[in-house]
């Protein structure tokens, strides 16, 4: 048998049982590729099952508030995602009249959707022999094939892109398309990977000259900068707090914050006491505050780390416009801001 046979054939024994794989409407199909990019299956699926339930259709979708399509989305991280899904399905429910693209040019188009994305929709869904090419293909092919070409450069994504082509089974691209992601997922996988029972083993290159851990190559991130956040969480003596969207561009934009000092460095006491921001809250009025955490909370992102700090700030009254500490909760937050309000327990 050859390299896709013997994948599909795995794949057929071994597949998991996942809700989107007893389907090919191309709404769901969509919904759990947005919902699994850089996200593991099982933080990935119960958000799948809420936006199923919330939004079982595309008009459902595209009927909802921005801020409650963030809230479910609230946790899994890289908001764009959720913006994007959301702005899609207004333009298939407004534009397309409800009917999801059926080609691979057509969904191509949609906000958020790369080639890997239209490559999984078009294939699975509508069987076109498009060949996807994720994290877990690349590990595969270059392992099987002993592939040294970093995966995240430009000559490499093509490389990998143009043999993933020629692998690709024309007559059932959707089943291979799910067995060879399905394979890097649970037997070929980063660290650890089942080699022993592997199906691929006696023709596999990295396994024959001991390169398995050594690929896929890939070039070192951009360095990674350090950022100190310092978030106000105002508490006036009528149960009010203030509450920022966040307006400007960036992976939290339109979700809701406590007001935030950005740093550099760290601020300590006597600095954040004499901050200017945090006396234009107050003009005259006196206030008391303490700091949460003494010790700082490092939140990690792909290309920063916030260093965290929540002050506590107890006034008669605000100077501005607040809402009831209760209410709180009803907003989308990023997990920072979200987890910090379950745990103060306002």
């Amino acid at each position: 048998m050859n390299f896709n046979t013997i994948l599909t054939h795995w794949y057929s024994v071994n597949k998991r049982k996942l809700p989107w794989r007893t389907t090919k409407n191309p709404y769901y199909i969509w919904l759990s590729e947005i919902i699994m990019q850089q996200t593991q299956i099982k933080q990935g699926l119960p958000y799948y099952e809420a936006f199923v339930t919330n939004y079982p259709n595309v008009f459902d979708l595209a009927n909802a508030h921005e801020e409650e399509v963030l809230k479910l989305w609230q946790g899994l991280g890289y908001y764009s995602r959720a913006r994007n899904l959301h702005a899609s399905a207004k333009y298939i429910a407004n534009e397309l009249n409800g009917e999801f693209p059926n080609t691979y040019a057509e969904i191509l188009k949609l906000k958020g959707v790369g080639d890997y994305t239209a490559s999984a929709i078009s294939s699975i869904s509508y069987n076109e022999p498009h060949a996807v090419v994720d994290g877990n293909v690349y590990r595969v092919l270059s392992r099987y094939f002993g592939i040294s070409t970093p995966i995240n450069s430009t000559q490499g994504i093509k490389e990998f892109k143009a043999l993933a082509t020629t692998l690709l089974d024309t007559e059932n691209p959707g089943d291979y398309n799910q067995a060879v992601m399905e394979f890097g997922a649970t037997l070929c996988k980063p660290k650890n990977p089942y080699c022993i029972v592997c199906p691929l083993k006696d023709s596999c290159v990295a396994l024959q000259k001991g390169m398995v851990d050594q690929l896929p190559v890939k070039l070192k991130k951009t360095k990674v900068t350090k950022k100190y956040f310092n978030f106000l969480v105002l508490i006036s003596e009528d149960k009010k707090t203030i509450f920022e969207k966040r307006t400007s561009k960036g992976i939290w934009r339109n979700l809701y914050q406590f007001p935030l000092i950005e740093s550099d460095q760290e601020i300590t006491l006597s600095q954040f006491e004499t901050h200017p921001k945090v006396k234009s809250f107050f003009k005259e009025q006196g206030f008391n505050f303490s700091l949460y955490n003494t010790k700082e909370l490092v939140h990690k992102l792909s290309h920063q780390h916030l260093f965290t700090k929540f002050w506590i700030i107890e006034v008669k009254m605000l100077d501005r416009e607040g809402i009831p500490i209760s209410e709180v909760k009803n907003y989308p937050t990023p997990i920072l801001i979200g987890n910090f309000i379950d745990e103060f327990n306002f």
